[in-house]
């Protein structure tokens, strides 16, 4: 009896995406852990892991790294294609849009700090537009928009921030620290 395998070739960019997406999910989880003043209100902390990816390696890669971040959290959470999943989806789409989209603008107006606000509120945008079309009444939605609109300006900003500080670190302090992402 033959036994037949599907090899798959893996390359070191494919080694690359899965080890970025390991920390998004590491961050996913660790977020999971700190409590929320209000419901849906988060820091987005594995936004810093997407962003980062997109200014070092491409849009291709941090929309990978976002699905993978995604897909694993709803698996780990046990809410994979329950509506928690869905809003995740549907902001972490939105996100990627938004960013997408700024790729065409001069680069020079856009730095760390503005792209994260920007794809924060692209995220909050995709899980109220999706919310408000399956979920709440819109008058309930207009309602929790300054409350949201506020979280995602502020949490932006301070990812933007870590990121920007990741990025001006010289690259010899961020190898010798180890696998942490922060200088």
């Amino acid at each position: 009896m033959t036994r037949s395998a599907i090899e798959l070739p893996v390359n070191a960019d494919d080694r690359r995406i899965a080890r970025l997406a390991a920390w998004a999910i590491g961050l996913t989880l660790a977020e999971a852990a700190i409590p929320s003043p209000l419901p849906g209100v988060k820091p987005g902390l594995a936004n810093i892991v997407i962003l980062l990816v997109l200014l070092q390696h491409g849009w291709r890669a941090a929309a990978w790294v976002s699905a993978l971040r995604v897909l694993a959290g709803g698996l780990l959470f046990g809410s994979l294609f329950a509506p928690g999943f869905w809003l995740s989806a549907a902001g972490a789409c939105s996100s990627l849009l938004v960013l997408a989209l700024v790729r065409y603008l001069p680069r020079s107006h856009f730095g760390p700090v503005s792209l994260s606000v920007l794809a924060a509120f692209g995220h909050i945008g995709g899980q109220l537009a999706l919310a408000g079309w399956w979920l709440l009444p819109g008058v309930a939605l207009i309602k929790l928009l300054p409350v949201f609109a506020a979280a995602a300006l502020v949490f932006g900003a301070v990812n933007g921030i870590i990121v920007a500080r990741v990025l001006a670190a010289p690259a010899s302090d961020r190898r010798q620290s180890g696998p942490c992402l922060l200088p």
